[in-house]
């Protein structure tokens, strides 16, 4: 089949993650797949080499000084609907990953990886008619799908995120390489509790500084890894308050930003505990590398999690219930949740979405 995934952007973020693997297995049986992105600030690639046999299409999407979030959407998806344009009739299939991408082509499938709720006036309309105006539906979760079928009316096809569970094992393994990636992460940072995704108000940011200050001063030493980050949005005041909050704190986290793609899972694998105190997720792709890599996870007691992680995670409602939860990975790890961690990790596999993927496209052709 002719395929075209398309997302927002090249940057490593859980929806662009998600495409790129897609697209990979896709293409791997043996599938004609393209993949179109906006090419944001002079990027001309992605941010990691995709398979030779994958299409790329990046269109330049130059920064504009100033430029309010609803405007930089509404450009977005401009830019993306004109590069992509009367191409539609090229391909089978035209599966959009993201709301952006959703509105800029006119007949889609669309993947909701999870739901947001917009104020501002622009987004919240972009992101209805992303939701309301595709053929059909993919949720990477059941919960995910529950909440289309409760607001929408919706019928999604449940289909959960791959993960690349090898690579985040081989990063803990005993490899000469991979003890030593690990050594120089914890050279660099000693013992230390991280978080992947940024500063921001979905990833629970200021819940989870305000439980590792309550750990830090019982744990000497301990420090918290911030690594990620790359966003459309504008989260600055946020993050203004978060710095603010830090200092009142008197502690000091490590913020990374993004990670080189190769350095990633040798960071992760590294780390005391991974924390995952998210307020809206769809799946959680970062927590479930973790697990793979063998790691203590602790996440937020939300359904989709509980669903997603349930019998290989540490769940807390609140900060106290974090900075307990924590302490609890940090000083005595249940082997039994390292062992279910790392089975459930090695279950979600690209070729298994992939060939669940390829059958929903081909019961959808007809129709088409």
């Amino acid at each position: 089949m002719r395929i075209a995934l398309l997302t927002y952007s090249t940057r490593p973020r859980g929806g662009v993650v998600h495409t790129l693997n897609l697209a990979e297995a896709l293409a791997g049986l043996g599938q004609d797949v393209t993949v179109w992105t906006l090419g944001r600030g002079g990027d001309g690639g992605f941010f990691r080499p995709v398979a030779p046999a994958v299409r790329q299409v990046v269109v330049p999407f130059p920064d504009r000084e100033g430029e309010g979030v609803g405007a930089r959407v509404l450009r977005s998806i401009a830019v993306l609907r004109e590069a992509f344009g009367e191409r539609a009739d090229e391909y089978d299939v035209v599966h959009a990953q993201d709301c952006i991408s959703a509105n800029a082509v006119t007949r889609c499938l669309r993947t909701v990886h999870h739901i947001d709720r917009f104020t501002t006036p622009e987004l919240a309309a972009c992101h209805e008619r992303a939701i309301a105006e595709p053929y059909a539906h993919v949720c990477v979760s059941e919960a995910v799908a529950a909440e289309l079928a409760e607001g929408w009316g919706i019928a999604a096809t449940v289909i959960p995120n791959g993960v690349e569970a090898a690579r985040f094992a081989e990063a803990a393994g005993d490899g000469e390489d991979a003890v030593a990636a690990r050594r120089a992460w914890r050279a660099r940072f000693g013992r230390y509790v991280l978080t992947v995704g940024g500063i921001e108000p979905r990833k629970g940011s200021l819940d989870l500084l305000e439980a590792y200050a309550l750990v830090a001063g019982r744990v000497p030493g301990l420090r918290l890894v911030i690594a990620g980050g790359e966003t459309l949005f504008d989260y600055r005041g946020y993050r203004a308050r978060w710095e603010e909050r830090a200092a009142e704190l008197g502690v000091t986290p490590e913020v990374l930003g993004p990670v080189p793609h190769g350095e990633l899972p040798a960071l992760v694998a590294a780390a005391a505990a991974f924390a995952f105190p998210s307020v809206k997720e769809g799946f959680g792709l970062a927590a479930m590398e973790a697990l793979a890599a063998g790691v203590p996870l602790v996440t937020r007691d939300l359904p989709v999690l509980r669903d997603v992680f349930g019998g290989a995670a540490l769940f807390a409602a609140d900060v106290p219930g974090l900075a307990a939860a924590l302490r609890s990975a940090l000083d005595n790890p249940d082997p039994r949740l390292r062992h279910a961690g790392r089975a459930l990790a090695a279950r979600h596999t690209w070729a298994d979405a992939a060939r669940a993927h390829l059958a929903l496209y081909r019961s959808l052709a007809p129709s088409r």
